[in-house]
């Protein structure tokens, strides 16, 4: 089972990088291959055997992914399994790579895994970053219906049968599209606790862009993946909660924007989920509507 691992960065985390780049080459079992992407950046100096590719512009988290997934030949095709990882993260136990290749090994159809991030200082998993609705136990492993992009395992055979990561999202939701279409394919996804990567708490509005795109990318999730009698649904259910949570009038003028935004620019190929994707989505706890 060959593991590979994709590193998007824009320069500004020199010695972060470096520690994660050392945290990786501390893995037991045979090498992990590291490709290290500059995204819109020049990178530092790194070690020997790290693949390097430096981008003239910043194409966003997945179109950086995806350079670095096709560095490792088309689809990731060099490597079995590839690790995506934060540039500011780190893997603070060396079994990880021992453990995934156990996992992929023992199950053919698992196709995604998804780490638990952990607060350094703290231990703390914060409640997003538990990829499941009911969230309050992040030490319990579990199936999910999507998983977390800076933190986790993709079978290259993932990629090779459902297509890579979608460019035009930049940034925001990426994930979710890529997991449903591997669920339509018959993947399944994991998250496992047992894997961590710790990483500092944050919160996703520290981005200028967050509220614009996150309701543009949810249209187009939408309008990508989902039945037509489901699209409302899911918008709507999106919609309530953002004025739920009261944002502050600047982000929700932001994130109307999007939203028009998200009906008005192309969003790339319609791939219609089938109903019993659907049904399995529901079943492992989490419909598309939510």
């Amino acid at each position: 089972m060959r593991l590979g691992a994709v590193i998007i960065t824009m320069g500004n985390r020199p010695e972060e990088l470096r520690d994660l780049l050392d945290s990786v080459a501390k893995q037991r079992g045979p090498r992990i291959e590291v490709a290290v992407v500059g995204n819109g950046s020049p990178l530092p100096e790194l070690a020997d055997g790290v693949r390097t590719v430096e981008l003239p512009e910043n194409l966003g988290i997945p179109g950086g992914r995806n350079i670095g997934i096709e560095a490792f030949g088309p689809g990731g095709s060099d490597v079995d399994v590839l690790l995506f990882l934060d540039d500011d993260g780190l893997l603070p136990n060396e079994d990880t790579g021992e453990l995934l290749r156990e996992a992929f090994a023992a199950d053919p159809r698992l196709g995604i895994v998804s780490f638990r991030i952990a607060d350094p200082e703290t231990g703390t998993t914060q409640r997003r970053h538990v990829p499941r609705l009911r969230a309050s136990d992040p030490l319990r492993s579990s199936r999910v219906t999507t998983f977390l992009g800076g933190a986790n395992a993709v079978r290259t055979a993932v990629f090779q049968q459902v297509g890579l990561l979608p460019d035009e999202f930049f940034y925001a939701h990426e994930e979710t599209d890529l997991a449903w279409r591997a669920l339509d394919g018959g993947w399944m996804i994991d998250y496992r606790s047992d894997m961590v990567l710790h990483h500092p708490a944050t919160a996703p509005s520290r981005h200028a862009v967050y509220h614009r795109m996150v309701a543009r990318n949810r249209v187009w999730l939408a309008r990508r993946n989902l039945p037509w009698p489901l699209v409302p649904a899911y918008l709507g259910t999106w919609m309530a909660l953002t004025l739920l949570r009261r944002p502050s009038r600047p982000a929700l003028k932001a994130w109307f924007g999007g939203f028009r935004e998200g009906w008005t620019t192309p969003c790339g190929p319609r791939r219609t989920m089938k109903w019993r994707t659907v049904w399995r989505l529901t079943r492992l706890g989490r419909p598309p509507i939510i």
